[in-house]
């Protein structure tokens, strides 16, 4: 589920680069998608950590 809202978002900023943008060349397209896609590898990486971090917790409280 995570996954699908992830892709929905960044679909959306391309979206709307896109078109907020129209009259940018294809080399700037490419380059906000791939900072877009990098940007959100980053925030799954740290929100899986956040995910184990706050699950190893849970494994201690009884």
């Amino acid at each position: 589920m995570i996954k699908k809202i992830n892709w929905l978002a960044w679909l959306l900023l391309v979206v709307l680069w896109n078109y907020g943008f129209p009259n940018a060349t294809p080399l700037q397209d490419v380059i906000v998608a791939v900072i877009l896609s990098i940007l959100f590898i980053i925030i799954k990486r740290l929100l899986s950590r956040y995910l184990q971090i706050s699950s190893s917790r849970s494994k201690f409280k009884n």
